[in-house]
């Protein structure tokens, strides 16, 4: 397992290398291709414009040194906590084509982005009320066999235990925080409305995480990937150990329940 973290973290490392440059090269070009036209009004406007480009390629390069620091070193830079939004905005869509040239499937590049972003969000967010923390999952977890509606309302669980829903309502109850379950990105969207959390521990597939936390931003989400022993978006699986050790992370240690273990939140979390 911690091999194979390692190696998330070194594709991530190669992805945002690349982008960075391409992006540092691009914006370079930006000022040389005019330059010769830009001459013949004075010196001033090549100069100018020079400035400016110099000033986004500092400021890419910043965010990229911010960002290589806290992933590496696990340490933080001045104003780099805008690191994880240019990750999430930019980086991870120019990564996502940059991985594609080089034969990478998105869904490994997802991944990495998604781990990465769950070190971000543990080294930037605080702990909060149990209340202002959302589980968010998919109606996948719900056995494909279950004919109750859980989307608007998740006590209409029987708790019969053929599914992992059960236990993720045992830990709402045992640590008071929110869950939802949602069909799509509007409704989750719309659960984000209603219930106002501070943070999201979101259960999904790569592809509907990563796109998830770019929806959210600002808003930080932890992602929890799903597993899925009968396929994708059918009677799908999550650890539960993996939920539990995220919400007492998260969750103030005043307010965890007695027979909690407060140690535990010093643990590497195993959410990926």
């Amino acid at each position: 397992m911690s091999v194979e973290k390692d190696s998330k973290k070194r594709l991530f490392i190669g992805l945002i290398t690349g982008t960075c440059g391409l992006l540092c090269l691009f914006f370079a070009m930006l000022w040389y291709v005019p330059y010769v036209g830009l001459s013949s009004f004075g010196a001033w406007a090549s100069w100018t414009l020079g400035l400016i480009v110099l000033a986004l390629i500092l400021t890419v390069g910043w965010a990229y040194a911010g960002l290589l620091a806290n992933v590496v070193l696990g340490r933080t830079f001045p104003f780099s906590q805008k690191a994880r939004g240019l990750t999430v905005k930019l980086f991870l869509p120019l990564m996502t084509i940059l991985g594609r040239l080089f034969g990478l499937s998105k869904r490994k590049i997802r991944s990495s982005f998604i781990k990465v972003n769950n070190e971000l969000v543990l080294s930037e967010t605080g702990k909060y009320d149990p209340e202002k923390i959302m589980i968010l999952t998919p109606h996948c977890l719900q056995n494909s066999r279950c004919d109750m509606r859980l989307t608007y309302d998740v006590d209409n669980c029987k708790r019969c235990g053929l599914c992992t829903i059960k236990g993720l309502l045992d830990l709402r109850d045992k640590y008071g925080s929110h869950f939802a379950v949602a069909t799509g990105g509007t409704i989750a969207r719309r659960l984000v409305v209603q219930k106002r959390p501070r943070l999201i521990i979101a259960i999904a597939c790569e592809r509907d995480l990563a796109s998830g936390i770019q929806d959210t931003y600002p808003l930080p989400v932890f992602g929890v990937l799903n597993e899925r022993p009968h396929g994708p978006c059918l009677d799908t699986e999550v650890s539960l150990l993996a939920v539990e050790e995220a919400l007492r992370r998260f969750i103030k240690e005043d307010r965890l329940p007695e027979d909690a273990d407060k140690n535990v939140a010093m643990t590497p979390i195993t959410g990926l």
